[in-house]
């Protein structure tokens, strides 16, 4: 095992919520396979910190596994829906500590347009002509406390109704819990009747005040737009360099994923703790 030396790499207890969630190695099943030649653990850190430093693919440091393997790894797990199984732990865990259901039934929808790098082919990107930015859109649907439940892209030229067309007919089949979705105005129109008939779901928008001039934090609309800005601290997601719309979906969830096995495994302080001297700190140092 290579020693943990980046602020990415997993700790102990972070792993510990992982490694059960992980598919079973083509070695250990009936069918067989090979067995892998890096363990499962250096594979995650390699992938957070692609993740949390936005390096190109080519420039992971030489500790961790080979790129190609890496990323081969990151295909497999994202077709085979690892990521998004491993984003669903945490936040039902996370809503249970905080005194909530771990299935939510009022969530909030959202999308961000973002440039993408040279490398992105036109044919998954677009432009978004009321953002005037070229290149792809991410639709996110969080619950009231912030946490993701659900991540697509499209290219930067699909209006947010028509997105959220399969965005909330995939969200019904994973969540049939949900009854209600909060939304901006740019979800108003036909989509809240058609949510309303095909999928049982109550569409509420929240509009701007007509008056307001400045920055203006909305109810229910800041939840998701603060959850935008967190997955926007790994700098992987500052741009879209993915090929694939799949695997900025798979980045974008591993970001996510990072931000909630960091709040679970986050060592609670005791309010009544005397704070350490300076001698002793420094020695503990």
């Amino acid at each position: 095992m290579r020693q943990r030396r980046y602020p990415s790499d997993t700790t102990d207890l972070e792993w510990s919520l992982i490694e059960r969630l992980l598919t079973v190695p083509a070695c250990q099943t009936q069918r067989g396979g090979r067995p892998e030649a890096h363990p499962r653990r250096e594979i995650v850190d390699a992938l957070r910190y692609i993740v949390d430093t936005g390096c190109k693919w080519s420039a992971l440091p030489q500790d961790y596994p080979p790129f190609k393997t890496v990323f081969g790894f990151l295909t497999r797990w994202s077709a085979a829906g690892v990521f998004n199984l491993i984003r669903d732990q945490p936040r039902r865990r996370i809503r249970k500590s905080m005194g909530t259901s771990p299935h939510p039934v009022a969530v909030v929808i959202d999308s961000q347009s973002v440039k993408v790098a040279a490398t992105v082919p036109r044919s998954t990107s677009g432009y978004d002509a009321g953002k005037k930015i070229p290149g792809r859109k991410r639709h996110i649907v969080v619950d009231t406390k912030g946490l993701p439940l659900f991540v697509m892209v499209t290219p930067a030229d699909m209006h947010d109704s028509v997105a959220a067309r399969e965005a909330l007919f995939r969200l019904r089949l994973m969540h049939p819990e949900i009854t209600i979705v909060w939304a901006d105005s740019a979800y108003a129109g036909t989509l809240v009747d058609w949510a309303k008939s095909f999928l049982h779901l109550t569409l509420k928008t929240v509009s701007r005040p007509k008056d307001a001039k400045r920055f203006v934090v909305l109810p229910r609309r800041w939840v998701v737009e603060r959850s935008l800005a967190w997955l926007l601290h790994a700098r992987r997601n500052a741009r879209d360099y993915e090929t694939l719309p799949q695997h900025s979906e798979a980045m974008l969830t591993l970001a996510a994923i990072t931000l909630m096995t960091r709040r679970l495994t986050r060592q609670p302080i005791h309010p009544n703790a005397a704070a350490p001297r300076p001698q002793a700190a420094l020695r503990a140092a």
